[in-house]
């Protein structure tokens, strides 16, 4: 059935089919694929069984290297060959290289074969004879492209003065001293290369280095780090350098044909970057703008000879590998919240039980949260470990006590030789347990003591000493409040030794491009700090997720450890209530003003406690109160008052009852026009009276609100305005971004 019908599992069950003895003819009576296709996939489902046959990488050396030619011809990667003989990619990648089976470059023909094309555009193939390029470092550019690069703050050079300047060209200004040239270092895999078909008439060869990009499309590895990695293109360029990336996803800008120098459109892995490498032989590459994809390199290609530039892999390594990084944290005298690394099922229930439940279980090498769960009992512990998601990790797994209520903090640095010498600190809005890329930010942090500050940047400047961290850093905090300092807790949650997707966010709040200041870091070039100030800022930024619930068919709108937001927006206000509001509105989230009416259906009982204090706010701006049996109840038990008036709540059975006025009633016919709604278990997979209150409220497009926080901000909010607006004032400011810097 999954041949007959067109699908995302289509291809994986024709694969199956030729497994297990289909034939081309018997594929084409089902599928009606035509045969030519059909009997490509079969060329590829031979190789593929002649290579398991061999059973080893002796009898892959038999074969000969016009065999393992033909093999990558075919499509296979080191990676997949090596499994099929039952030995490493690095094995096969050493063959390959002993038989220079190598790869050409290729440009990609823009101009369909009708004109000679000259592009910038290029890919890697095995079909072929002879390279269409030299290396970078060696070829004779036109004049206007070897020149400084304007970026997006203008000239690009860091301001020494103090203040906000005009982000535009100045005349007189001298150029800033480039920085030393680099000796590219060789690739472990050695191979001769051809002669260059052009004259470069004695010319000097240009240093060149490679920007890894963020990789393929997906959720928390794409656009986000783009800014970073674009950045980083144009300060090599504007600092007189040839730059190039290596990227392959279609809707960034880096892979814009006027960004770089040149662009290698291919696949992020360990093979790919060292075929590039071994061709370009760069002076550098850099590997810490690109996200998580191109930092979990790091290690693998240093090994292989490969100069990476800034923070050294060795520390890079430290800071991602779970178990490493918790042990520094001891020996630093960090706090962070208790860990264990575990190898065996029954040392991680020890643990859990030990430190009591929800514990927190956390793979090295991952991003936005992938294969990250909270766990809230045995049960949940055992199936979660029992995941090819966790068993099939490279790196340890860790297990931590997860700390409900605190705050979450972060921590966006530039390092220098293991100094800070520009940072930021924004706070979530959220409490610690929702992804970072699912939060809602605010730069500068409102709410958090002068104290937590202090220890926040003590903390920050001791990691990045102990990693000597040379570029971008970001360190994730949580921190527990109290009225007391004494009962005020600040433990670091990880450091990512690379560009966080808060960098773009912080760089044009601040007016200081993070990633430039952190390229000529890594350049060696002579860089002055330029710390902001941020309490002599007079506006609040907010940055706000966006989510693509509505389009996902059955999807619980929920937020959690493991991120799912698919873009996100920054505004600008007076205040953190007018920048928050204004971020929700631009994120798509319909907001009504006008008093209607609101439901409430709070899960935790912590939560029902909590929103009793804001009862008043939202009865005194003429909120209708609608709650759902189970909050009602609880409501009416504690009796809230406003002037010594009960606030009345109206009670509404639940969606999967039969009973009305129920909530899917008051939601058709509009008498509910905001919701708030928290789960009460952190696991969507069940089909709960919450799950189908959210779903309705997302797709009858009201607003609707699943986070508490973020719930108490918008009622605070909406009193602000209302408040401000019933005395005759103006609640909101319209400034461009120029305005709040006080530029032009």
């Amino acid at each position: 059935e999954e041949m007959r019908c067109a699908g995302p599992l289509r291809l994986w069950a024709i694969a199956h089919a030729f497994n297990t003895g289909y034939s081309v003819e018997k594929v084409h009576e089902i599928t009606r694929i035509d045969r030519w296709f059909l009997g490509k996939l079969f060329s590829v489902h031979q190789a593929r069984k002649r290579m398991e046959s061999m059973g080893s990488l002796s009898a892959l050396k038999e074969a000969g290297p016009e065999f393992l030619l033909r093999v990558k011809q075919l499509g296979f990667c080191d990676r997949q060959i090596g499994k099929a003989v039952k030995d490493t990619d690095l094995a096969v990648m050493q063959l390959r290289a002993g038989w220079n089976v190598r790869p050409c470059v290729k440009q990609v023909d823009t101009l369909a074969a009708e004109f000679p094309a000259q592009t910038n555009y290029l890919y890697l193939t095995y079909v072929g004879s002879q390279n269409d390029v030299v290396p970078l470092r060696t070829e004779k550019l036109a004049a206007h492209k070897d020149s400084l690069y304007d970026t997006a703050f203008g000239k690009g050079r860091l301001q020494e003065e103090s203040g906000f300047n005009l982000p535009t060209k100045k005349s007189g200004v001298q150029r800033v001293q480039t920085s030393p040239s680099f000796s590219p270092r060789k690739s472990a895999i050695k191979t001769e290369e051809p002669p260059p078909p052009l004259d470069l008439n004695g010319e000097a060869q240009k240093p060149s280095f490679i920007v890894l990009g963020s990789g393929c499309y997906r959720i928390g590895a794409s656009v986000e780090f783009d800014w970073s990695s674009v950045s980083a293109v144009r300060t090599l360029r504007e600092t007189g350098h040839r730059a190039m990336v290596i990227n392959c996803n279609p809707e960034t800008v880096s892979t814009d044909y006027d960004e770089s120098d040149r662009l290698y459109f291919e696949e992020l892995t360990l093979e790919t970057v060292l075929e590039i490498c071994n061709f370009e032989q760069p002076a550098g590459t850099i590997v810490s703008v690109g996200g998580q994809t191109p930092n979990n390199l790091a290690p693998k290609l240093d090994k292989m000879g490969i100069h990476i530039l800034g923070t050294a892999a060795q520390n890079i390594d430290r800071a991602e590998d779970r178990s490493k990084f918790s042990a520094m944290c001891d020996e630093l005298g960090i706090d962070q919240p208790e860990w264990s690394e575990f190898v065996k099922m029954e040392e991680a229930l020890s643990f859990a039980h030990m430190v009591g439940f929800p514990v927190l279980v956390r793979p090295s090498y991952v991003l936005s949260g992938a294969a990250m769960r909270v766990i809230d009992n045995e049960d949940q512990l055992k199936a979660f470990l029992g995941t090819s998601a966790v068993v099939e990790q490279e790196f340890p797994v860790v297990i931590s006590k997860y700390i409900e209520h605190a705050r979450e903090i972060e921590f966006d640095g530039i390092g220098r030789d293991g100094q800070v010498i520009n940072y930021a600190i924004s706070e979530h809005v959220e409490d610690a347990g929702t992804h970072s890329g699912d939060a809602t930010l605010l730069l500068p942090s409102q709410r958090l003591h002068l104290e937590t500050h202090r220890r926040v940047m003590h903390i920050a400047a001791q990691l990045c000493k102990a990693l000597n961290i040379s570029g971008p850093f970001n360190v994730q905090f949580m921190s527990q409040e109290g009225s007391s300092s004494s009962v005020r807790a600040v433990k670091v949650i990880e450091c990512n030794v690379r560009a966080s997707r808060t960098v773009p966010f912080v760089s044009k709040t601040l007016n200081v491009n993070f990633i430039e200041l952190a390229t000529r870091v890594m350049l060696k070039q002579d860089v002055k700090p330029s710390p902001v100030y941020l309490y002599d800022f007079e506006f609040v930024a907010c940055k706000a997720p966006m989510f693509s619930f509505q389009r996902l068919s059955g999807s619980d709108p929920h937020v959690g450890v493991e991120m799912q937001s698919t873009g996100e927006v920054a505004c600008f206000g007076q205040n953190a209530n007018e920048a928050f509001l204004k971020a929700l509105i631009a994120s798509g989230v319909k907001v009504f003003f006008e008093p209607c009416g609101i439901l409430l259906s709070l899960g935790p009982q912590d939560h029902k406690e909590t929103i009793l204090k804001y009862l008043p706010f939202l009865d005194e701006m003429g909120f209708k109160i609608y709650a759902t049996t189970g909050t009602a109840s609880y409501i009416e038990a504690n009796a809230p008052k406003r002037k010594g008036q009960r606030i009345s709540v109206s009670p509404l059975s639940n969606a999967v009852t039969q009973k009305r006025p129920n909530v899917l009633s008051a939601m058709a016919d509009k008498s509910v026009k905001m919701v708030i709604c928290t789960p009460s278990s952190r696991d969507s997979g069940g089909a709960t009276a919450g799950y189908f209150l959210r779903r309705k409220a997302l797709e009858s497009q009201l607003t609707l609100l699943v986070n508490l926080q973020q719930a108490l901000m918008f009622i605070d909010a909406l009193y602000e305005k209302w408040n401000v607006e019933r005395q005759g004032g103006e609640f909101w400011t319209l400034d461009s971004w120029q305005e709040c810097h006080r530029i032009g």
